[in-house]
C-alpha cells in the first residue's frame, strides 16, 4: 500500500529543516526539489526550495523559484523571498509588487518575543517586511514610501536596527530618544511569549511523559482531542483552562445527561491530566505512550502510570451500548455544581500531601480507602443486600440487564454531614476498565475488580498520587510568573537604553556630528567600547575630523581585537595614506588581499598603497577592481576619480565621481571630487554649487568650507570668501591651511591687525611652514617693520631652499621700497 502523499511530503519538510537549521544548505536544496517534484502545486514546497536557493547566494534561481506564488503575493514565504531577492537583483518593482499584494498575510502580525532557543518563526513579521520593503522604496528612488516603511518598521519592533541604521543614511532627521523605548505590543509580547528551555528544564523534570512530550515546541498532545468527541459537538481547545479548564464542558455534560454525573469529565476540551481529579486509589488508567503510538479510534488517553495488567484497547462509552438520548431523572445538576466547587481543595490537599512525602512522612499502610466523594469505604468485604439502591444505578442498571455483578454498595454523592471537606482525600477520576462487563458508574475504588488489576496496595496508591502532584504543584508557577516577566521586562528597557545610546552615536555620526558621537560612544559599557564595530565608528569619528593621528590608533586596535575584519579598511588605508605610512599601508594591503581578496575594501586598500607610491596606473586598476566586485561601493568610485584627477584626466574624472554619486547620493565625497574639477576647469560655478552640496551633507567639514572659500576668493570675492574662511577656521581651529587662507584674505582686505594676529597662532600650529614666515614676511613689510620682515623671509628661505628665488626677490623688492622711502625723505 503506497503511503499518503501527506505523510510523505510531511517527512521531506522535516528533512529540509533538518539540514536548513544545520545550515547543510546543498542537502536542504537536494531534498527541497524532490518536494516540489512530489508535490509542486503546495506553494510551501516553491518556498523552500527558493529559500535554498537564497541562502546559497542563488538570487536569480530563488526569484524564478518563488515568482509564481510570490509575484501574486499568495503565500507570505515565497512573497518575502521573491522580494529579497529583487532588492538583490535590483527588480525592485517586482518585490514591492509581490509584498504590497501578500499584505493581508503580514499585517498586523508580530513575533517579537517568540525566537527562542527551542522555538521559531519561520515567516516574518510585519516589522521585518516593512524593513525590506523600505530598502526596495530606497533602491527605486522613492525615497517618501522608504523613510515611511523604516519609522513604520521602528514603531512595531524598536529592535529592528537594519531599519534604523537605513533611516540615518537617508538624511532624516531623527528623535532617537522617541525610537528606542517600550511600547504596548512589546509589553503584550513579553507577556504572552515563550520563555527560554533554561526555565521549562526544571519544571520538565517533575512532569509526567506526557506533561513533558506536550511542552516541547511542535510535540502533539496526547489528549482526548486526538480523537472525535462522542459528546460535545464543539470544537475543542486543547489545555486552554489549566487545571479547572474543562470545568464548564463537564458541567454542560453533567446537565444534558444527569445519569452521567459520576462518570469522569472525558468531553471534548483536550482533557490532559492537569483537568482530571487527583487520584487516590488503582484506576483503570491508560498508558499514554501506548495511546499515541496506536492512535486508535475511539480510545480516551489520559496521562498518568499504566496499572500492572497489559493495556488494553478501551471502548468509548457509546461502545457499552448506554443511551444516553434518553431521559433520565434530573437529580445531579446541583450536585454537580458542589462538586465544581468542591475541586479546588483537593489541589491543597495533594500540595500538603507532597509536602509529608517529601518528609518522609507517608501515611500508613492499614490506612482506609476512601469512595469518590471522600468517605471512607466500610470495612466490610460483602455487600448489605438491603442497602437502597441510588436511582442513577437503577437506571443503568435497566440499560444494562447482563450486569453480572453487583453495584448495590455505591455511596450516596456528596459529604456526610457535618464532615470537613478539606480532610478528604482527593476524588478519584474514574476510567472504565477495558474488558469489564459491568459499568464502573458510581463503584466503590476498593472491591469488585479483579486481583491482577485492583489489588493494589498503599505504596502503589502513593505512586499514583506523587504523578499527579508533580503536575498539581506546577500550578502556583502562573504566581512566579509575575516575578519573570518583570525581570524580562527590566531587561528588555535595559537593553533599550544601551541602543538608544548606540543609535544616537551612529545618528549623530551619520550626521557629521563628531564630537557628540565620539562623547556617546566614549559613555558605553568598556566591553562594547571594545567591540571592532564601535571602535570602527570612534576611528571614523576622528577620520572625519582630520584627526588622522588619533583616528589610527582606533583602527590598530580593530586589527588586534578582529583580524580578518575586512569593513571599515577602506578608511584606515585611507588614514595611512594621509599619514604617509607607506610601510604598514603596504602591509595592511597584503594581509587584506591574502585574506579576503574578493572584498573590495582590500583593493581599495591595495589602490591607497600604490597611489602613496605613485603609481597611478597601478592604483586605477585595483580601485575598478574594487568597482567590479561591489558596484554599490561609492567610495571605490571616489578613490578612482582622484587618481584621474591625478593624471589630469579630467574627463574620466568626473565620470567616476557620478559613479559614486549614483551609488551613494550622500557620498559627499563623490561631490566634493566633481566640484575640484570644475575649479581645476575654470567652471567656478559649477564648482561652487558642487561643493555646497557637498557640504550641506557634511556640514562640519572644514576643508569643504574652506573650499566654498577659495573659489570666491579666486572670483575676487574677498569678502564673502572670508566669511566661509571665518567659519572653517571655527569648525577646525588647529587647521593650518584654512587659518592660512584667512589670513591672506585679511591681508587682503588691508585687515592687517587681524590677520597679524591669524598668522602668530599659525606660526604656533607649523612653525617649520615656509609659506607661513614668507606670508609673515610681506605682512611686516606692509606694516613697515623692515627687520621682521627680513628675519621671517630668511626663515623661509632656510626651510625651502626650492623657493629660493621667490624669496630672493621679495627681499629686493623690500630693500628697493627702503631706497626710494629714502630718496623720498632727502
Amino acid at each position: 500500500m503506497a503511503p499518503s502523499t501527506t505523510c510523505v511530503a510531511s517527512q521531506l519538510r522535516q528533512l529540509i529543516y533538518y539540514n536548513i537549521d544545520n545550515n547543510l544548505l546543498s542537502n536542504a536544496l537536494f531534498y527541497a526539489e524532490r518536494l516540489v517534484a512530489y508535490d509542486h502545486r503546495n506553494a510551501e514546497s516553491q518556498y523552500l526550495v527558493s529559500l535554498c536557493h537564497f541562502r546559497l547566494g542563488d538570487n536569480a534561481s530563488a526569484y524564478e523559484s518563488s515568482k509564481s506564488a510570490g509575484s501574486r503575493g499568495v503565500n507570505l514565504g515565497c512573497a518575502y523571498i521573491f522580494a529579497q531577492a529583487s532588492l538583490a537583483l535590483e527588480r525592485f518593482k517586482d518585490g514591492i509588487t509581490a509584498l504590497e499584494k501578500s499584505k493581508a498575510l503580514w499585517g498586523g502580525k508580530n513575533s517579537f518575543g517568540k525566537h527562542t532557543a527551542s522555538s521559531r518563526q519561520p515567516l516574518p513579521d510585519a516589522a521585518a517586511i516593512l524593513c525590506l520593503l523600505g530598502k526596495l522604496y530606497h533602491g527605486y528612488d522613492n525615497m517618501h514610501k522608504a523613510i515611511s516603511c523604516f519609522e513604520e518598521a521602528l514603531k512595531l519592533n524598536p529592535f529592528m536596527w537594519d531599519a534604523f541604521t537605513n533611516l540615518c543614511e537617508t538624511g532624516t532627521k531623527i528623535n532617537v530618544p522617541n525610537i528606542f523605548k517600550m511600547n504596548p505590543e512589546m509589553e503584550a509580547a513579553l507577556r504572552v511569549g515563550p520563555q527560554e528551555p533554561s526555565d521549562s528544564q526544571s519544571r520538565d523534570q517533575s512532569l509526567p511523559k506526557s506533561e513533558h512530550d506536550r511542552s516541547r515546541p511542535g510535540a502533539r498532545p496526547a489528549s482526548v482531542s486526538d480523537v472525535a468527541d462522542p459528546f460535545n459537538n464543539v470544537p475543542s481547545r486543547a489545555y486552554g483552562g489549566g487545571l479547572f479548564g474543562t470545568l464548564g464542558i463537564s458541567q454542560k455534560l453533567n446537565e444534558s445527561n444527569p445519569s452521567l454525573t459520576n462518570l469522569p469529565a472525558a468531553g471534548g476540551g483536550g482533557i490532559g491530566p492537569e483537568a482530571m481529579e487527583t487520584p487516590t486509589g488503582p484506576s483503570a488508567s491508560i498508558d499514554v505512550s501506548a495511546v499515541q503510538n496506536r492512535r486508535d479510534p475511539g480510545m480516551s488517553s489520559y496521562a498518568g502510570e499504566a496499572p500492572p495488567a497489559p493495556v488494553r484497547k478501551t471502548r468509548t462509552i457509546p461502545g457499552l451500548g448506554m443511551d444516553f438520548s434518553m431521559d433520565a431523572p434530573k437529580m445531579s445538576r446541583a450536585v454537580s455544581t458542589k462538586r465544581a466547587q468542591r475541586q479546588p481543595e483537593p489541589i491543597e490537599e495533594s500540595a500538603a500531601t507532597q509536602a509529608l512525602r517529601s518528609n518522609n512522612l507517608a501515611p500508613p499502610a492499614g490506612e482506609r480507602k476512601r469512595t469518590v466523594s471522600g468517605q471512607v469505604v466500610p470495612r466490610q468485604t460483602s455487600e448489605d443486600p438491603g442497602a437502597p439502591q441510588r436511582r442513577s444505578v437503577r437506571l443503568f442498571n435497566q440499560i444494562r440487564p447482563t450486569s453480572t455483578k453487583s453495584s448495590s454498595n455505591v455511596p450516596n454523592i456528596g459529604p456526610a454531614p457535618g464532615r470537613e471537606l478539606k480532610k478528604a482525600r482527593p476524588p478519584i477520576s474514574k476510567i472504565m476498565r477495558p474488558s469489564s462487563s459491568t459499568s464502573t458508574v458510581g463503584r466503590q475504588v476498593s472491591g469488585n475488580r479483579k486481583p491482577v488489576e485492583d489489588s493494589m496496595d498503599v505504596d502503589q496508591k502513593e505512586t499514583h498520587s506523587r504523578s499527579w502532584i508533580g503536575t498539581v504543584t506546577n500550578i502556583p508557577s502562573q504566581k512566579s510568573s509575575e516575578p519573570e516577566l518583570s525581570r524580562q521586562e527590566e531587561a528588555v528597557r535595559f537593553l533599550l537604553e544601551l541602543f538608544k545610546k548606540f543609535g544616537s552615536g551612529y545618528f549623530a555620526l551619520s550626521r557629521f556630528q563628531c564630537s557628540e558621537a565620539l562623547q556617546i560612544y566614549g559613555s558605553l559599557p568598556r566591553t562594547q567600547q571594545e567591540t571592532p564595530w564601535v571602535l570602527a565608528q570612534m576611528g571614523r569619528a576622528f577620520y572625519e575630523q582630520a584627526a588622522y593621528a588619533e583616528a589610527e590608533k582606533y583602527y590598530k586596535r580593530i586589527r588586534h581585537v578582529a583580524p580578518t575584519r575586512f569593513e571599515d579598511m577602506e578608511i584606515y588605508s585611507t588614514i595611512l595614506w594621509h599619514l604617509k605610512r607607506e610601510t604598514d599601508l603596504a602591509f595592511l594591503a597584503h594581509e587584506l588581499i591574502d585574506a579576503t581578496w574578493q572584498s573590495p575594501q582590500a583593493w581599495c586598500a591595495l589602490g591607497n598603497s600604490w597611489s602613496l607610491a605613485r603609481d597611478h596606473e597601478s592604483a586605477l586598476r585595483c580601485f575598478k577592481r574594487a568597482t567590479q566586485l561591489n558596484p554599490k561601493f561609492a567610495y571605490a568610485f571616489t578613490l578612482q576619480g582622484h587618481e584621474h584627477v591625478a593624471n589630469e584626466e579630467y574627463d574620466k574624472a568626473l565620470v567616476s565621481y557620478r559613479a559614486g554619486m549614483a551609488a551613494d547620493k550622500r557620498h559627499y565625497n563623490a561631490w566634493y571630487g566633481v566640484g575640484r574639477v570644475y575649479e581645476k576647469l575654470g567652471s567656478y560655478d559649477k564648482a561652487i554649487n558642487h561643493f555646497k552640496t557637498a557640504s550641506n551633507i557634511n556640514p562640519t567639514n572644514a576643508v569643504l568650507i574652506c573650499c566654498i572659500g577659495t573659489v570666491l576668493e579666486k572670483q575676487k570675492l574677498p569678502r564673502p570668501a572670508l566669511a566661509y574662511f571665518t567659519k572653517a577656521t571655527e569648525l577646525a581651529p588647529r587647521s593650518a591651511l584654512t587659518r592660512f587662507k584667512k589670513a591672506r584674505t585679511l591681508m587682503a582686505i588691508n585687515e592687517l591687525q587681524y590677520a597679524l594676529e591669524e598668522l602668530t597662532i599659525l606660526k604656533n600650529l607649523a612653525p617649520d611652514e615656509a609659506m607661513v614666515h614668507f606670508l609673515l614676511g610681506q605682512l611686516y613689510k606692509k606694516l613697515k617693520q623692515r627687520g621682521d620682515a627680513v628675519h621671517h623671509f630668511t626663515v623661509a628661505l632656510n626651510l625651502d631652499p626650492k623657493a629660493s628665488q621667490q624669496i630672493k626677490e621679495a627681499i629686493e623688492l623690500l630693500e628697493e621700497d627702503e631706497e626710494e622711502e629714502t630718496s623720498m625723505m632727502g
